[in-house]
């Protein structure tokens, strides 16, 4: 159907009419369930790339599962992508890149290398997409973007040493495996258990200089390796991931060691959590994974949004132990959720 354009009279008379109806309207809210929403400035939903170190660990899907969460209650929309491997830069430097072009609202993003995506996040700032960095920090000042949520992870590996002391009674030697060169979030852990066991002067750090890499399989590599250099010298174990303690896990197994060195380690799975209830851990730093997920979100509607946003988001570090295994809190973070 076509309209032909009114005339001036009909312009006037329209005036009052019209203006009644713009007060009228002006007059009115949104609906209660609907006034907490962020949309987007054209109306539509809010678009927020969360992009993971990888998408192989079980740590992630949990991730993503309170990432969802979130998004459910905000009414805004999560595209999930990382990389296939935590050792892939390039893969989630471009993931990133990509992102960035479709012009997303905003980015939550896990640094798998501190340097490495620094450019990109400052070149998705300059495009106009506020990032969130969560689990892993970013070499970058504090302006390049909106919020660093994770774990205190240097807490953590103070909790796994203060674990590992009092299972060797303040003395004995031990291990500690690094994950891999460039990861903030796992290099504040190996810093955190060597300063805990300043406070154990009769523990001997035999190596902590080797890294286990990002797959279950090359830390159980590793773990002989260092298994065969030491030998029997070796009290005592600490790996700072849930790749690194599987493999581990399956080296000291192998070598019917399990329950007898005392082994401590960061983040759960089934396999793990299994070990730790038949002794063959000592204990396990645990993180929230879906809290991670969920604030990471809540952080960066925020910014979206125009409200202040903490600078440093603590979700929180624990400990597992034989001894609590069985506590509800404990049974929540070993068996978290999962997308």
């Amino acid at each position: 159907m076509r309209y032909s354009a009114p005339s001036p009279s009909r312009l006037l008379t329209a005036v009052l009419p019209l203006t009644l109806l713009i007060a009228i309207l002006g007059g009115c809210q949104p609906p209660a369930d609907r006034a907490d929403k962020a949309p987007a400035a054209d109306g539509k939903r809010l678009q927020i790339a969360m992009i993971p170190k990888g998408t192989t660990h079980i740590f992630w899907r949990s991730v993503h599962f309170g990432a969802l969460q979130a998004a459910e209650e905000l009414g805004v929309d999560v595209q999930w992508r990382g990389p296939q491997t935590e050792s892939d830069r390039d893969e989630q430097i471009s993931v990133v890149q990509g992102f960035v072009n479709k012009q997303v609202d905003g980015i939550c993003l896990a640094p798998l290398d501190a340097d490495a995506l620094v450019g990109p996040v400052k070149e998705a700032g300059r495009g106009g997409v506020p990032v969130v960095i969560f689990d892993s920090g970013l070499n970058a000042e504090s302006d390049s973007f909106v919020s660093y949520v994770a774990t205190d992870n240097f807490r953590g590996g103070e909790l796994a040493a203060k674990a590992m002391g009092e299972k060797l009674g303040g003395q004995g030697n031990v291990v500690m495996l690094r994950y891999n060169q460039g990861s903030e979030s796992t290099q504040q852990r190996e810093e955190g258990f060597l300063k805990g066991l300043t406070e154990f002067p009769d523990i001997k750090v035999l190596s902590s200089d080797q890294y286990a890499g990002t797959t279950t399989e090359s830390s159980m590599d590793k773990a002989q390796q260092i298994l065969n250099r030491y030998g029997d010298q070796i009290d005592g174990i600490f790996a700072v991931c849930e790749p690194n303690a599987e493999g581990v896990l399956r080296a000291l197994e192998d070598r019917k060691l399990a329950g007898k060195v005392a082994f401590v380690g960061f983040d759960s799975s089934d396999a793990m959590a299994e070990a730790l209830r038949a002794g063959k851990l000592s204990a396990i730093v645990l993180q929230d994974p879906v809290q991670m997920g969920y604030l990471a979100i809540h952080s960066i509607v925020k910014k979206l949004r125009g409200e202040p946003v903490e600078p440093f988001v603590d979700t929180g570090v624990f400990v597992a132990t034989p001894e609590n295994i069985d506590s509800e809190q404990i049974q929540k973070l070993l068996n978290p959720a999962k997308a």
